[in-house]
């Protein structure tokens, strides 16, 4: 019980407190399931490499190779305006990968294999979850 969540459920009767899950009887081969998770920490990145920004000319004596540019006007509103992209934590922030395939269900290992990448690094904790998809299911 090191790791404890709490899932939306459509039927209570179905379950017990203390009931182990399987694997098989939750998901099957062809089902849609989304998957989250942590995605991986780089650390302080500079806003080229966190927000794909175009760098700065690398001659003429220019100064500006790797920063930003303008982060505003001057004297109206004489502010830096909120949601500027600037440097700044990259990843490290929960994830979610929507409508991945399962491909393969393993009872005995208790392991989904699905098609599509996954946050986070390898050995991290995932939540995995029927997909949400708009129309078809309402809990």
């Amino acid at each position: 019980m090191r790791h404890l969540r709490e899932f939306k459920i459509p039927k209570v009767e179905d379950y017990k407190p203390g009931q182990q899950l399987n694997v098989e009887e939750i998901f099957s081969v062809g089902d849609l399931v989304d998957v989250a998770g942590t995605s991986i920490g780089k650390g302080f990145a500079g806003s080229i490499k966190r927000w794909n920004m175009k760098r700065g000319l690398m001659t003429h004596g220019s100064k500006s190779k790797r920063q930003h540019g303008s982060i505003g006007s001057s004297a109206t509103p004489s502010r830096v305006l909120p949601g500027l992209k600037m440097a700044g934590q990259l990843g490290n922030k929960r994830n979610k990968q929507r409508k991945l395939k399962v491909l393969m269900v393993d009872a005995e290992k208790r392991a989904i294999v699905v098609n599509g990448s996954i946050p986070g690094k390898a050995g991290n904790i995932v939540e995995i979850t029927p997909a949400k998809i708009v129309g078809r299911n309402s809990s």
